[in-house]
């Protein structure tokens, strides 16, 4: 590795050499180019609506051998389909197909998928406008469409 630029009209050396030098840097380039923001279907939001198309259960990653209980949905946005994870003791009960949810990101390590649930990267969080948590503890009831 070449060693810096010394002196007093290093500066225009210097300067070059950090702008290349960034280039190197993988978070500096995701986003510098806006990758996430053009590979996120929710396209940088935090929440956003989507219709459910299907209840669908996934295998948990190894050691554990639970299924997981998850919607495919379609956001309204944007048309993409995307599979959310339900959390909560029977929380696909209330869920029925056509119904308008809310999903959100799960939290996981650099926007990855958390946990044992392979490729879910959202979770739901509301469901036709009202509070899965609060339908799940029994403060309200589901309410007709």
């Amino acid at each position: 590795m070449a060693k810096k630029s010394r002196g007093l009209n290093a500066g225009n050396k210097l300067k070059q050499r950090r702008h290349e030098s960034r280039w190197k840097n993988k978070w500096f380039v995701r986003r510098m180019k806006h990758l996430k923001e053009k590979s996120d279907p929710l396209e940088g939001a935090s929440q956003a609506n989507g219709i459910v198309l299907e209840k669908v259960q996934l295998e948990a990653k190894q050691p554990n051998s639970a299924m997981r209980k998850c919607v495919r949905i379609q956001l309204i946005k944007n048309a993409r389909q995307v599979t959310a994870f339900c959390p909560g003791d029977g929380a696909t009960k209330l869920i029925d197909e056509h119904d308008t949810v809310t999903v959100e990101c799960i939290g996981g390590a650099m926007g990855k998928s958390k946990g044992d649930i392979p490729g879910v990267r959202w979770q739901v969080i509301k469901i036709n406008d009202q509070s899965l948590d609060a339908l799940l503890k029994g403060r309200i009831e589901k309410a007709r469409k």
